[in-house]
């Protein structure tokens, strides 16, 4: 274990997200609404604090291994946290205490988007700006964006991008150097967020909102700069209403897949050549992602045109489009009172995103790798009961899946329900009731956002312990468990 270098690339990067007060120090200037010295301060705050842990961990740089880079991860996501929490703390607008300034930094940076501030519409426009960046630098994790320039310390990244990238699968790389795939990564991100950025103002937005929802729709974040969501501008009757509902959905949906997909797809463009999209077909995890949300749709659909929910075929159609596509993708967006929705509707869409989003996506939950890969291993044993001498083995398209991945898998997939029921009796424990403890780890655990309960519009309501443990379960979630339980680990430490 190298701490000395660990402690250094940890000053470095403390000393990198300084940077990112700037842009909402900006905002408040642009705007005079009063709150740029929360920026301020935390900018010298962080900067000064990376500097001096940069300057005492010394000039050591040797080659990083695997354990090195679980450590730099964690840290990093902890202190990170603690960072960003800052200026939502000595703001005064909102008022907020210790715990309830780290939720709301942690949720931004997981890209969890659950909330306990109200009254959105009321905040300093920095503040809300400030919301919607946390979400965005957290979508594709920081940490990747970081790997790009930790060759010029001396020192690899390949760790690093293992521990932080979401998914079983984490060998794969879009090029031979894993600072250049950090950099491919960042351009599609940069390009689908600018992309997005534009269809919302088309749509109808101001620059601001568009700009502010653009960052939380391609990080599968959530936030908004309104307290209805993208439901607002149905609110104040807005014209194109429901076109901003339909651009959300189509960036959702692409934001929750693959990608490096995504990046495999259009990188003929660079050549000036058209993009091959029969990619996507070929890619299994991509079909199963398609086609279990596109199941999600009707069923929702289908349930409110035949409960007579609205009035109106369409309204129905367009609400639960969009809330199943919000919910399966864990972005957590809402244009109405789901809960309020019949029959088993709410739990269904709450169960959706135990599924998620695509390895390699923003999204969260297990992911749609992990279900399919649980699928194909429960449909063997099935016909291995019928031909229990035949040899078959589990693949992902063409290609046999090796055993260590389906291992990973399933030992996963134990430790998910686990923690899962050990969280929600922690909850209730705390004195919440069942369906609002369920609901509550569900949105976190999943970085889903709203949940049922007393925690369907946010978390405002529960108690300080309960947060707590939504935030312990926003960080798991975001690194997908193992990377922060083997921290704890006695063959972790030990040389």
């Amino acid at each position: 274990m190298h701490l000395r270098a660990v402690f250094r690339i940890l000053g470095v990067l403390l000393m990198a997200f300084s940077l990112t007060m700037l842009p909402p120090l900006g905002v408040s200037l642009y705007y005079q609404d009063g709150t740029w010295l929360p920026f301020t301060e935390g900018f010298i705050v962080i900067l000064v604090t990376g500097l001096a842990v940069f300057v005492i961990a010394g000039k050591e740089k040797p080659a990083l291994r695997l354990r090195d880079g679980f450590l730099i991860v964690a840290m990093f996501w902890v202190v990170l946290s603690a960072a960003a929490a800052i200026p939502l703390l000595v703001a005064g607008r909102p008022d907020l205490s210790t715990t309830d300034a780290l939720f709301e930094a942690v949720s931004g940076l997981t890209t969890t988007g659950a909330t306990i501030l109200i009254n959105l519409d009321t905040y300093p426009r920095s503040i809300l700006y400030y919301r919607q960046q946390l979400q965005w630098l957290g979508g594709m994790g920081i940490i990747v964006l970081a790997v790009a320039v930790l060759p010029m310390l001396g020192v690899g990244g390949m760790q690093l991008y293992r521990a932080e990238t979401p998914g079983p699968v984490k060998d794969n790389k879009l090029s031979p150097r894993i600072a250049q795939t950090a950099k491919w990564l960042w351009m599609v991100y940069l390009g689908m967020t600018v992309a997005c950025g534009f269809a919302y103002w088309g749509a109808g937005m101001d620059p601001f909102d568009a700009i502010g929802h653009a960052f939380s729709t391609v990080a599968i974040g959530g936030f908004s700069t309104h307290d209805a969501s993208l439901g607002y501008y149905s609110l104040i009757g807005l014209e194109g209403a429901g076109i901003i509902e339909m651009v959300a959905v189509f960036f959702m949906f692409i934001a929750g897949a693959n990608f490096a997909l995504h990046f495999a797809a259009f990188y003929p463009l660079s050549r000036w050549k058209p993009p091959s999209f029969r990619l996507y077909l070929r890619d299994s995890e991509f079909r199963a992602y398609a086609t279990g949300l596109l199941f999600l749709i009707v069923f929702v659909v289908g349930r409110l045109i035949q409960s007579g929910q609205y009035e109106d075929m369409s309204e129905a159609v367009t609400k639960g489009l969009f809330q199943a596509v919000s919910m399966a993708t864990t972005t957590g967006f809402t244009t109405d009172n789901y809960s309020a929705w019949p029959g088993a509707l709410p739990v269904l869409l709450i169960l959706a995103s135990f599924v998620g989003g695509c390895a390699g996506s923003t999204g969260g939950g297990m992911k749609v790798i992990r279900w399919l890969l649980i699928y194909k291993q429960g449909r063997r044993e099935v016909i291995k009961l019928v031909h229990p001498s035949a040899e078959i083995p589990v693949k992902l398209g063409d290609k046999a899946v090796p055993s260590r991945v389906t291992e990973a898998v399933w030992g996963f997939f134990s430790v998910y329900v686990l923690l899962f029921g050990v969280m929600m009796v922690m909850m209730m424990a705390t004195g919440l009731d069942q369906v609002t403890a369920f609901a509550a780890v569900t949105a976190t655990l999943n970085n889903l956002g709203p949940g049922l309960g007393d925690v369907t519009a946010n978390f405002r309501e529960i108690n300080d312990t309960a947060k707590w443990v939504s935030i312990a379960a926003m960080l798991l979630g975001r690194l997908e468990i193992f990377t922060l339980f083997v921290l704890v680990t006695p063959t972790f430490w030990r040389r």
